[in-house]
């Protein structure tokens, strides 16, 4: 077998077996009614948010502590003549500009998390005061 046609049987066969397996049982079809097992609670969502702001405070710390050192040599290096020098200002300009996009994403999971706990909370009040309202209602209808 020639490797155009082994590639082609590869790519028929992955192909054959890519689809939506979502809410499926035992191979099912999802229109079956299948049981999800996907379950998130609102103490897993904290759980992770919870994380991200650990991760946020650890790496606010430490990312940018060698910052004043790596200015100072290579200001140094410049003025010593070495081409260095200006290629590790640049080294520290992208670690600092990834640095910053990373606690950004972690602010921006824990606080989205966050408000999805609360907004869960919140919501979950409303039901249960709406579906005891309606219990009242109906005893005195």
């Amino acid at each position: 077998m020639s490797f155009d046609e082994e590639w082609t049987s590869a790519r028929a066969a992955a192909t054959a077996n890519v689809g939506m397996r979502l809410n499926q049982v035992d191979g099912g079809s999802s229109s079956g009614g299948g049981a999800s097992d996907y379950k998130v609670t609102s103490p897993d969502l904290k759980a992770i948010g919870n994380e991200a702001q650990e991760l946020y405070h650890w790496f606010e710390v430490d990312a940018f502590h060698a910052g004043a050192q790596t200015d100072t040599a290579a200001t140094s290096l410049d003025q010593d003549g070495f081409q260095t020098g200006s290629a590790l200002w640049t080294l520290w300009d992208t670690w600092r500009t990834q640095s910053e996009t990373l606690l950004s994403a972690c602010a921006h999971i824990h606080n989205h998390l966050e408000d999805t706990v609360i907004s869960h909370a919140n919501h979950e009040e409303v039901l249960v005061t709406n579906f005891s309202m309606s219990e009242i209602t109906k005893h005195f209808s």
